[in-house]
């Protein structure tokens, strides 16, 4: 087979779930696309952007079948392209934000791939930011991390390098939250310090429910997947911009 017979594969970012976040290109290569694969996080609203005649096929993957399904992302891919078809994959957030974007991109390189990066708003600052949480803010947070709960080594187990962070923004975290706060005491960081878990962002069940580090590591917060947790004094200021986010987002449960 040719290069010119190859199709082309667009690594693309759903955002955090509202499709009014998706870019402009996200909706029209959607549009254009033979194939879509998709992930769990992927709205049935941003998949109705796709062409009536795209084939839409989803690789979301579950606790504990990661890599294998990821080995089968990865054959679709080349699969798919190689036999001449265009192909978005579709990522919630931003594909290289603890996507395995830049994975899979590397694969496909590697087969003589074309590949075409759109960049997707990511949930790491868009969900605290719609539920009234900046990640910075002049004197109270002068920078921020985000980090993932969830890794190929397991648990993270030295929270250490964290400690310091004004704002810390964990993803994939709902699971091992008490972990995650057990450490991050033991690692200095105040007990008493405000956090926030934001269920379902950017989406009309979004939940916001606010608490301390050291009620999560006491086991007294529930909450499901998919959230995002946020550490840090810029937390208090959900109560300053609480009614300009109600008043530009009517879906918010805030």
């Amino acid at each position: 087979m040719t290069a010119t017979n190859k199709g082309k594969v667009y690594l693309v970012g759903a955002g955090p779930g509202d499709p009014d976040l998706l870019t402009r290109k996200a909706a029209r290569v959607l549009a254009e696309a033979d194939v879509v694969l998709y992930d769990r996080l992927v709205s049935e609203t941003v998949l109705s952007l796709a062409s009536p005649s795209a084939e839409l096929i989803y690789v979301g993957k579950r606790e504990g079948e990661q890599h294998k399904v990821q080995e089968k992302i990865f054959d679709m891919l080349a699969l798919q392209s190689l036999s001449g078809k265009n192909v978005v994959r579709l990522k919630g957030g931003d594909p290289l934000v603890f996507g395995r974007g830049a994975e899979e991109w590397s694969h496909l390189s590697q087969l003589g791939i074309e590949v075409e990066l759109v960049p997707g708003v990511s949930s790491a600052t868009a969900v605290p930011a719609l539920a009234g949480i900046p990640v910075t803010y002049r004197g109270i947070s002068h920078g921020f991390a985000v980090v993932t709960a969830a890794c190929l080594e397991g648990l993270i187990q030295d929270w250490t390098r964290y400690a310091k962070v004004d704002t810390l923004v964990v993803l994939m975290g709902s699971r091992t939250r008490v972990h995650i706060a057990e450490s991050l005491i033991a690692a200095g960081r105040d007990p008493e310090e405000p956090a926030a878990f934001i269920e379902n962002g950017a989406t009309p069940s979004q939940r916001v429910i606010e608490t301390t580090l050291a009620q999560i590591a006491a086991g007294l917060v529930e909450v499901s997947s998919p959230a995002v947790l946020v550490i840090g004094q810029t937390v208090t200021l959900r109560n300053h911009l609480i009614p300009a986010v109600q008043e530009a987002l009517p879906w918010s449960s805030l």
